[in-house]
């Protein structure tokens, strides 16, 4: 680690417990929320280290410019802001805090899942326009359903925990793992996912494997209907795909916390074609990608970063 004069800059808003823990440890740092691209690739170069939330790309073109950066710290889990494999040619190291958020997004899960089978939603507008619909508004059980979840990290085993006491079965794969059955899920293939399962829950990250994985064809693998929830990115669930799935009834319904395109004032014609067919079903639930943003959250993710920054550079 190179580590000259320990200087850290920090081009995205975050909570301001970290310039004073960074200080506290011996960095030099410059909080510089609003810098613009153009900016940032003027003044990257000195830098040992630099923290990103989501509105920052770090691809090659900005790499090239910082000369002496010995890290990049990604305030949440998911890394698809950053070019990784050019981070490895480079010997920057990169470091991420699902530690902080997992808490948020297991019960954020829990909370969109309960809202979509329960039809909360629904019913709440509906009550506000004194509609009083109890037989329309009957829900699903989570009990007894067999619950698959899609990649067993730091947020799906956070899942399969909250979902203990809803007395269901949960399966868990991973591909990138062996020998993760716990108290709370069963290792499992995709095999038996595909046969057994009623809820679906996507933890996994944006990679260029994962985009448009999950489309039309894969979720015909699966022998019922089921229901999904996807709070871990827009890009791998097409959204032409899940209108299709959802007019046939393989899907019954999805709680989504993650869009393929979030930015909602940018969509073209066709993208917004798509969005509001889906706003118009209510066997959709929307949230605006907060499920692992809860206040708590926003403070643990800072003390998760700066232990590791702290390690990184065997100041503890």
């Amino acid at each position: 680690m190179n580590g000259i004069g320990r200087k850290i800059i920090i081009a995205d808003e975050m909570h301001p417990s970290i310039v004073p823990d960074l200080e506290r440890a011996g960095f030099e740092v410059d909080y510089l929320p609003t810098i613009s691209r153009e900016d940032l690739k003027e003044c990257i170069h000195p830098y040992a280290g630099i923290i990103i939330r989501s509105k920052t790309d770090l691809d090659r073109e900005m790499l090239d410019l910082a000369l002496n950066l010995d890290f990049i710290a990604r305030a949440g889990a998911g890394t698809d802001k950053i070019d990784d494999s050019y981070c490895d040619e480079k010997g920057i190291v990169i470091l991420n805090a699902p530690e902080g958020n997992r808490d948020a997004l297991a019960e954020h899960a829990i909370g969109i899942l309960l809202t979509l089978l329960n039809k909360i939603h629904i019913s709440d507008k509906q009550i506000r326009r004194m509609i009083w619909d109890r037989v329309g508004n009957r829900g699903t059980e989570i009990k007894d359903k067999v619950v698959g979840i899609i990649g067993y990290g730091n947020m799906g085993s956070a899942f399969a925990q909250r979902l203990s006491g809803f007395e269901c079965k949960v399966l868990a794969y991973d591909k990138y793992k062996k020998g993760y059955s716990d108290q709370y899920a069963i290792e499992s293939g995709m095999d038996q996912l595909y046969e057994e399962v009623d809820l679906l829950s996507f933890h996994v990250p944006l990679t260029d494997e994962t985009m448009g994985l999950y489309n039309f064809d894969f979720f015909n693998n699966f022998e019922k209907n089921i229901y999904l929830v996807n709070t871990a990115r827009g890009p791998i669930l097409p959204l032409t795909d899940l209108i299709r799935l959802l007019d046939d009834g393989k899907i019954l319904g999805a709680a989504l916390d993650v869009l393929e395109k979030e930015k909602l004032a940018k969509l073209n014609m066709e993208e917004k074609d798509r969005f509001n067919n889906l706003i118009e079903r209510n066997n959709v639930v929307f949230t605006p990608h907060v499920g692992g943003w809860s206040f708590e959250s926003y403070k643990r993710i800072n003390d998760t970063l700066v232990q590791k920054i702290v390690s990184l550079y065997n100041l503890n």
